[in-house]
């Protein structure tokens, strides 16, 4: 198989048979940042903005070297993210803006 057919074939989340480092399976608790993108997956998800499959199309949109380079719900925000973008809720100055404002207020603290 070329190159070109394996990209076709395969998405950059499937990774099934491939080789590759070994999967950590240590638990670890959830950063705070985590938890809240996981609860503001389930908000969009029940008011009907982002679904789960938008979700899963989102982040393999994110292309292999996105995917490797980001952690888990990194990937989830930057598939948020475009998805907003795309469907016109949110524009990238006003997230920039936010972005700003929370690093700000960040820095501030002690």
């Amino acid at each position: 198989m070329t190159g070109s057919e394996e990209l076709l074939k395969r998405l950059p989340t499937d990774l099934g048979g491939l080789s590759g480092d070994a999967i950590s399976r240590t638990e670890h608790d959830l950063e705070p940042w985590e938890k809240r993108c996981h609860a503001l997956a389930d908000v969009l998800d029940f008011h009907k903005i982002i679904n789960t499959e938008e979700k899963r199309r989102g982040v393999e949109a994110l292309g292999a070297e996105m995917i490797g380079k980001l952690s888990y719900y990194e990937r989830w925000i930057a598939a948020f993210a475009n998805i907003l973008f795309q469907k016109g809720i949110l524009v990238p100055v006003d997230l920039a803006r936010k972005m700003a404002e929370v690093e700000a207020r960040r820095a501030a603290q002690p």
